[in-house]
């Protein structure tokens, strides 16, 4: 397993009250052995004018899932990452229902993580795809 302790949803979710993620409708769905999903509304609160999924709203579930992902995979006592570089392709409009990403990692170092993070409409067909570079610093 990837993660250095058992994480569950629970404790994901928590952590995230009363933030930018809880404020959107995001939901963590599920912790495999080497992935992270999560889900969010397509609704007023992340649509844009035209009432399309706004790109801002996708690249934050996308930074929410590699950034999470990659705090499992650190001891917290020792370490914690920062977002140094995000990027995302909109390939598909969605106008409601939910959106669900899946982060994976690309690589995992003892500096730097880079995480691919899949976004897809309820159908299963491809919304957006996202890369997020993670520096990982050393507390103290």
């Amino acid at each position: 397993m990837l993660w250095k302790a058992a994480p569950n949803l629970a404790d994901l979710q928590a952590l995230h009250k009363d933030t930018a993620v809880t404020h959107l409708g995001i939901e963590f769905l599920e912790i495999g052995e080497d992935s992270l999903t999560a889900r969010m509304p397509v609704d007023r609160r992340t649509v844009q004018p035209f009432g399309i999924l706004h790109g801002g709203a996708s690249v934050l579930l996308a930074e929410t899932l590699g950034s999470c992902a990659a705090s499992l995979c650190l001891d917290p006592q020792t370490h914690y990452c920062v977002g140094l570089d995000i990027n995302a392709n909109h390939l598909r409009s969605v106008t409601s229902g939910y959106v669900i990403g899946k982060a994976t990692p690309i690589h995992v170092g003892r500096s730097t993580h880079v995480w691919s993070i899949d976004i897809r409409n309820e159908e299963g067909k491809p919304v957006c795809i996202s890369r997020i570079t993670m520096s990982i610093l050393a507390r103290g």
